[in-house]
C-alpha cells in the first residue's frame, strides 16, 4: 500500500472544479450504479475504479457485465481496474463493496486520508460514524469531528436501501407527532441481492419471505439512529419501536413497504399528509445537484405507488407514499416506495457526498 497525502492537505474543490473520485467494488451491482450516476456529475470526475483481484488489470469494459438500462459511460469503460488495497489518487471513495471486505477496506482507506463514502453495511452503527440522509439529519456530521480524532479520513454511510425509504416516510412525522411503534413489511426487489444474488427458478412466480444478511435486523435499528440525536459526542436513538418482516419480490427494482404507525401526539390523516407534503430539508435549501426538489411524492391515488410507475420519480431520488388512511391497530397505516439502487444506494452516497462538499468537509 502506498503512502497519501491526509485529507487536510487537499485543497477543497470548488464547483467549477470537479473533485476526483474513486468507486469501490465497481463492477458490482451498485459499483455500477455509482458509474453510471456519475457520469457528467458537475462536482465528482469518475478518476479510478477498484474491483476484485480477478478484474484488476483489465480494463472497466472488460471486466464489469454491464447491467444497467444505459449505455457504458466511455470514459469509464477505458480506466484500469485497480485491486482492492492499491494506492489511489483520489481522496472521496465511493464504496459499493460487498460487506464482507467493506468493513476492512474501508477502514484502511479511512486510515490514509480518504473521505469514504459508503452504501456498505458494517460500519453503519459505529457510534463516531454518520448514518446519513441529508434531509433528516445533516447535522450528524458533526460525528466526523470525533472519528478523524482516530483516523486521518472518515467514513460516512447510507441506510439500508429499505430503511431509506422508511426513514424518509417516519421524519416527518417524528418531528411534527412523534412516532412511539411502527410495522413494516416490505417488498424487496431482486436487484437489491446483486446479479447473482437470486435464481430466476427461485423468484419466477415465487415470493421468497425471507433475506439474509440480518435485513430485519437492520429496518428495525438503523432509523432509530438516524431519527435519534448527535449530542456532540455519542448517538442517541429515537425512542420508537420498529417491527419488520421483510420478502424478496420479483421486481427488477423498486422496494416497496407497508407501514403501520402509532404516533404519540394526536394527529388527523389530513395532518399527516400535510407534514409528508411539505417535507424537505438541507439538500433543497442548498439546491445540492442531486436532491430531489420534492423528497416525499403523495400520490393520491387508490392502487398507488407502484414500482414500475413510481421508481424514477425525480430521477430516482424521491419516495413515493400513497393510500393514507386510519390502522385498526395503530393508528395510520399507509405504502411508501423506495428506488432500492438509485436512492436507497448509490445516489443517496453521492448526495451524501455533495452535503459533504458544500459543508467544506471534503
Amino acid at each position: 500500500m502506498t503512502a497519501t497525502l491526509p485529507l487536510e492537505s487537499q485543497t477543497t474543490a470548488t464547483r467549477t472544479d470537479r473533485i476526483p473520485v474513486a468507486v469501490l467494488g465497481a463492477t458490482g451491482s451498485v459499483g455500477q450504479r455509482f458509474i453510471q450516476l456519475l457520469e457528467n456529475h458537475p462536482w465528482f470526475r469518475l478518476h479510478e475504479v477498484v474491483a476484485s483481484e480477478r478484474s484488476a488489470g483489465k480494463t472497466y469494459g472488460d471486466a464489469a457485465d454491464w447491467r444497467l438500462d444505459s449505455l457504458l459511460p466511455r470514459d469509464a469503460s477505458k480506466l484500469i481496474v485497480k485491486d482492492l488495497g492499491a494506492g489511489l489518487e483520489s481522496r472521496l471513495l465511493f464504496s459499493g463493496l460487498d460487506s464482507s471486505v467493506a468493513g476492512e477496506a474501508e477502514e484502511e482507506y479511512a486510515n490514509r486520508g480518504c473521505a469514504v463514502i459508503s452504501n456498505s453495511r458494517n460500519h453503519r452503527m459505529d457510534d463516531d460514524v454518520p448514518l446519513l440522509i441529508p434531509e433528516i439529519n445533516a447535522d450528524h456530521v458533526g460525528a466526523i469531528e470525533v472519528q478523524r480524532k482516530r483516523r486521518l479520513g472518515y467514513i460516512v454511510t447510507n441506510p439500508n436501501c429499505s430503511v431509506m425509504g422508511l426513514a424518509m416516510v417516519l421524519a416527518p412525522l417524528e418531528r411534527a407527532f412523534g412516532v412511539d411503534k411502527v410495522q413494516v413489511t416490505t417488498m424487496q426487489a431482486i436487484s437489491g441481492a446483486g446479479y447473482a444474488g437470486v435464481a430466476s427458478y427461485a423468484i419466477l412466480d415465487n415470493v421468497i419471505p425471507f433475506i439474509g444478511g440480518g435485513e430485519e435486523d437492520k429496518i428495525e435499528k438503523e432509523p432509530r439512529k438516524i431519527l435519534g440525536k448527535w449530542d456532540g459526542a455519542h448517538h442517541i436513538d429515537a425512542q420508537m419501536t420498529i417491527s419488520a418482516q421483510v420478502n424478496r419480490v420479483p421486481t427488477i427494482d423498486g422496494h416497496l413497504m407497508t407501514i403501520s404507525v402509532k404516533l404519540r401526539d394526536h394527529a388527523s390523516v389530513e395532518d399527516v399528509r400535510a407534514a409528508i407534503e411539505s417535507f424537505s430539508g438541507e439538500p433543497q435549501a442548498l439546491g445540492l445537484p442531486f436532491a430531489p426538489k420534492h423528497p416525499l411524492h403523495y400520490i393520491d391515488a387508490p392502487d398507488r405507488p407502484q414500482p414500475r410507475l413510481d421508481r424514477d420519480r425525480e430521477r430516482g431520488m424521491a419516495v413515493s407514499v400513497g393510500r393514507l388512511r386510519p390502522c385498526n391497530v395503530l393508528d395510520l397505516r399507509m405504502v411508501a416506495l423506495v428506488h432500492n439502487t438509485i436512492r436507497g444506494a448509490a445516489g443517496a452516497a453521492i448526495l451524501n457526498a455533495e452535503l459533504l462538499q458544500a459543508r467544506g468537509l471534503l
